[in-house]
């Protein structure tokens, strides 16, 4: 059995099961803040696991699904090679994605 290196202790159930966090743990986590969630698994050896999560809002999703990731993923490597190119102006940019535009008709 593995050993944690983090918080060790016991909680209480409250009505209606209700735990509470110790403070510590829930600013280290964020959990302090209203809206946050905690993700809880049931694994088959009977632990509880629990993760904090943020939240995302309905219009903000589109940027967590798997397709958009892969993207990011590859500008971040196309970043990581230096392959990229920068601009003095909007205009020099505006002008660069109408070129690219022309080019690819």
């Amino acid at each position: 059995m593995t050993q944690s290196k983090g918080f060790h202790g016991y909680l209480s159930m409250q009505g209606r099961g209700l735990i509470s966090l110790p403070p510590a743990l829930r600013a280290k986590y964020g959990l302090d803040k209203s809206g946050a969630q905690i993700e809880i698994t049931e694994r088959e050896d009977g632990v509880l696991e629990l993760r904090p999560t943020l939240p995302v809002p309905a219009l903000e999703r589109w940027f967590w699904e798997k397709s958009w990731m892969a993207g990011e993923l590859e500008v971040d490597e196309h970043v990581r090679k230096g392959e990229v190119e920068t601009f003095e102006t909007a205009e020099e940019f505006m002008k660069h994605l109408t070129d690219l535009s022309e080019a690819n008709e």
